[in-house]
């Protein structure tokens, strides 16, 4: 069961759980992934409600997306295992299922493919309707010092060299898994 939500009047919840971490959840394919995200948006463009969300361009979720421009972010609303957030953010899913190795519960989506998860009730299903890539060069050097040192190997998936993409979606369903 789904208790369908007003994403605005959740908006102080979900802004502040993504500070210390929520799921992105993708799927391409029957390959369904997830990792921990820390940065992220919401808000209104276009006269739609919209969530925007950072993916490194060597993360497999990056490639996830180019497959199939949906996702799912994923909030808790109780007390859940912390542990999630900090395996789902450290395991890549170029090695693997790492909704198995987690033990998450898929929960089927209302309007889009990419389902939601059990444990972080709070879902978000999201449409790509716009994505950037960012110009390093055009970020202040206090932000690419911090964020995008150039002394690490990029091609490593815990690196930080590497740019993000900014993926503007569209809200299309918003409810907490019941």
């Amino acid at each position: 069961m789904k208790e369908k939500i007003n994403v605005f009047e959740k908006a102080p919840e979900i802004l502040e759980n993504l500070r210390k971490g929520v799921l992105l959840t993708t799927k391409a394919g029957d390959r369904v992934n997830t990792m921990t995200i820390g940065w992220g948006t919401l808000g209104i463009e276009w006269a739609k409600p919209i969530f925007t969300v950072y993916v490194r361009q060597h993360r497999f979720t990056h490639e996830q997306l180019s497959k199939n421009p949906e996702f799912t972010v994923n909030v808790p609303v109780e007390a859940f295992n912390r542990s999630i957030l900090g395996k789902a953010g450290t395991l890549s899913g170029h090695d693997g299922d790492k909704i198995e190795k987690l033990g998450l519960t898929l929960e089927d989506p209302e309007v889009i493919s990419v389902p939601g998860i059990k444990e972080l009730p709070l879902t978000l299903e999201c449409r790509v309707l716009f994505q950037k890539e960012q110009k390093l060069s055009d970020l202040p050097k206090d932000i690419n010092d911090e964020f995008y040192p150039q002394n690490v190997d990029g091609t490593f998936h815990m690196a930080n060299r590497d740019s993000h993409t900014a993926y503007y979606a569209e809200i299309v369903a918003a409810y907490i898994i019941k």
